[in-house]
């Protein structure tokens, strides 16, 4: 069964989107490879970042965590609080469990020439950690340094939560973006994308003087919604996850999902 969003499906946002995430970039890898074969190679390279503080993401991506804090969030203060001795230590009120840090990672399609293994586009799709501390800055840089060392980047952003990686006083708002970096420009070419959108078919720039290849967005997240069968797993009478939309977009999706 298809999405009933014409573009990016907003209660994929949540729980699902590790899965919807890495599904993503197989379906963008399976679009580009027949434009770029033989001359490139299109692959998905997964990296790892450590979420320090998952507690921003319970009950949205991280729905376990909520449930361990509800089963021990409050407990009796251990022993080892309370000392010993005739100057035995104030106990605490009360003892929570402290969240550990979560591995997540995120894949990232590469295309590279064929020849020399050389990198020429990354196309990154970003996590609710490379929007927000600890992932913000350490992604920041990254971007950075793919621009110095001139490799294109493409930028996926079907994530509302979070600040964006990059600013511009013209950056328009929008619930979702995608953006283009040239390796020799200094400009960013933008896609602002409302939920009421379809999502759009982006250049994929190669090594010159070879054409851009063509990335349509919008098949690609509607071949992994189908293959997956997220609908099975969506309850669309309940709301998205958060940021809360604003007034005239949920009436408009209570429209849409109607009868979900």
């Amino acid at each position: 069964m298809p999405s009933p969003f014409p573009g990016m499906d907003p209660y994929l946002e949540g729980h699902l989107w590790p899965d919807a995430h890495h599904n993503l970039a197989s379906a963008i890898q399976e679009l580009i490879i027949p434009q770029v074969s033989p001359g490139y190679v299109a692959r998905v390279n997964p990296y790892t970042v450590i979420d320090t503080s998952p507690e921003e993401e319970v009950g949205i991506m991280y729905p376990d965590l909520e449930i361990l804090l509800r089963k021990n969030q409050v407990t009796e203060p251990e022993a080892s609080y309370l000392g010993g001795g005739s100057g035995a230590l104030t106990p605490p009120t009360l003892s929570v469990p402290e969240f550990e840090k979560i591995q997540v990672r995120i894949p990232v399609v590469e295309i590279r020439d064929s020849q020399g293994n050389q990198l020429i586009t990354a196309i990154e799709i970003l996590s609710p950690i490379n929007k927000r501390s600890p992932g913000l800055e350490p992604y920041q840089k990254k971007r950075e340094r793919l621009h110095k060392e001139g490799i294109h980047l493409i930028e996926i952003d079907l994530i509302r939560r979070g600040k964006r990686p990059f600013y511009s006083p013209y950056l328009p708002k929008a619930h979702y973006m995608a953006t283009l970096t040239r390796a020799a420009s200094d400009k960013m070419a933008i896609w602002a994308i409302d939920v009421k959108d379809a999502l759009p078919t982006l250049p994929v720039p190669l090594k010159e003087p070879d054409d851009d290849a063509r990335l349509d967005l919008g098949k690609a997240l509607q071949l992994i919604y189908g293959r997956n069968q997220y609908d099975l797993s969506i309850n669309y009478k309940n709301s998205p996850p958060p940021p809360e939309f604003s007034v005239a977009d949920k009436a408009w999706m209570k429209g849409l999902v109607s009868g979900k």
